[in-house]
């Protein structure tokens, strides 16, 4: 099972063409809503004129040598390690789902184009890896939906909560649980295997279809905002923000004791600590 092809089996239900057309169509769909959001939003504007802002009123000035190495540590940091999280649960749910996420339809792509049909015999490294990318999505997305969610873990508010922001993860989860299930049935001849994968490419279509309306334009934004950032901390504007007790260990230290200092023993929690929840 999880060394079969799914995609290939699907072309005697389905012309090879079929799969491929949609596969196409949804990434039309992105590109068409990511560059809606981009426009409705002005996102790429702001970041541009953030950046020169950045630039005129810089202290100092950076240099290309200086430039690349913030675009590489940006890469490596921001993106491909998800620095930016300072939770450890959060950034490890963040990394299954995104690498999840690549791995995923990288070799959705590959499979749906390169080996359409059976005639076509399919590695089965691809699918075992199609199976391998689905469960990281799954464990990272439910692990993050259930118990790592902000309303949820720190504000005591039910899982099953929803808002339009939670249209992506939610919609994603759905797509990739159902896409597994309808490969699970189909190689196992499961008598509703059809209709489980009407429901896969109905949450698929949604997922990639609303793109303007979810948070999946987010990741072609964080880059770009985690680059201007770092330059704008390299040429001493730092986003307007002060830099004294960052940049004076002094002053950062006699900071955190006035804090202490002057803050009540109990924290309004009573004699007794506890854990940060429900605030």
């Amino acid at each position: 099972m999880f060394t079969i092809n799914p995609f290939a089996a699907l072309s005697e239900a389905l012309p090879a063409g079929a799969m491929q057309t949609y596969v196409i169509l949804m990434v039309l769909a992105v590109f068409a809503g990511t560059l809606f959001d981009i426009i409705h939003k002005g996102s790429a504007k702001y970041f541009f004129a953030n950046l020169q802002r950045s630039k005129s009123k810089a202290a100092r000035q950076v240099d290309g040598g200086e430039m690349m190495s913030i675009a590489i540590k940006t890469g490596v940091v921001d993106v491909l390690a998800s620095g930016e999280f300072c939770n450890v649960r959060r950034r490890i749910a963040h990394l299954l789902t995104m690498y999840g996420f690549l791995i995923y339809v990288i070799t959705t792509a590959i499979m749906v184009f390169a080996y359409p049909t059976p005639a076509i015999p399919t590695p089965g490294i691809l699918p075992l890896l199609w199976w391998i990318g689905g469960l990281m999505i799954c464990l990272g997305g439910y692990w993050f939906w259930f118990f790592i969610r902000v309303d949820v873990a720190a504000e005591g508010n039910s899982p099953l909560r929803i808002m339009r922001a939670d249209l992506f993860i939610l919609s994603l989860l759905a797509s990739v649980t159902l896409g597994l299930i309808w490969a699970f049935l189909q190689a196992n001849g499961g008598a509703f295997s059809g209709l489980t994968f009407g429901l896969y490419i109905l949450a698929t279509t949604v997922l990639f279809g609303s793109v303007a309306w979810s948070k999946f334009a987010h990741m072609f934004f964080k880059p770009a905002a985690a680059f201007e950032k770092r330059m704008s901390e390299a040429n001493g504007t730092n986003q307007n923000l002060p830099t004294q007790t960052r940049d004076d260990p002094e002053q950062q230290k006699r900071h955190s004791m006035e804090l202490l200092q002057n803050a009540p023993m109990d924290m309004g929690l009573g004699i007794k600590r506890e854990k940060p929840h429900h605030y």
